[in-house]
């Protein structure tokens, strides 16, 4: 079956793999890589806050920061350096990053009159980002796979960056909103089906 979210996120790891094999020359700590990365989305998240006038900057600078999160699992496998902490510490910090991205944009949004549209909208995109994360992990706590759907943190990412970097050529940051607020429910309720009918084979271990 033809998955572009999963032929996307993959493609993005392979191009991470030699400039991973470069920077793990340099020593720098995987773990550091992660952090790097999540403070530069903090800061991304402080220029959406000021406004449209840095949408565009700040959408580039999305994919920026997501080369961070590329390469700290690359230079941990090319210098033998995975770890589990590392693993969650990547997957925390991703969540956050991606959560303090959406605030940077409420909080624009807040404070700006007839916008009440927008503010909904980013509220379901938080509850359905959460979510997606939140069914697969307890899926896979009861040894149950639900990695499906099209809204993988990569699209959602994708799709934010885009949609504020093409925001000075018409209304098309809400339609990315939009786009956003709808798939990623419609992804974890995907999710929570599928869980459900691969449950329904037999109970979990």
């Amino acid at each position: 079956m033809w998955r572009p979210a999963e032929i996307l996120s993959d493609g993005a790891h392979r191009l991470a793999e030699p400039v991973g094999r470069v920077v793990a020359k340099t020593r720098v700590p995987p773990n550091f890589l992660t952090i790097l990365g999540f403070l530069f989305n903090v800061g991304v998240a402080w220029m959406i806050s000021r406004g449209p006038d840095l949408f565009p900057i700040a959408g580039f600078l999305i994919i920026v920061a997501g080369i961070f999160d590329l390469l700290d699992g690359a230079v941990a496998r090319h210098t033998n350096k995975a770890t589990r902490f590392g693993a969650l510490l990547d997957s925390t910090l991703d969540r956050l990053s991606e959560a303090v991205l959406l605030f940077g944009l409420l909080w624009y949004f807040v404070w700006q009159q007839d916008t009440s549209l927008e503010v909904i909208l980013i509220f379901a995109i938080i509850v359905g980002s959460l979510l997606i994360s939140y069914v697969r992990a307890r899926a896979e706590g009861l040894g149950l796979d639900a990695e499906v759907g099209i809204m993988r943190r990569t699209v959602r990412i994708l799709t934010l960056s885009i949609g504020l970097m093409l925001s000075p050529f018409g209304p098309l940051l809400l339609v990315a909103l939009w786009g956003l607020a709808i798939l990623t429910n419609l992804t974890a309720v995907h999710r929570l089906i599928y869980v459900w009918y691969k449950a329904r084979k037999g109970p979990p271990h």
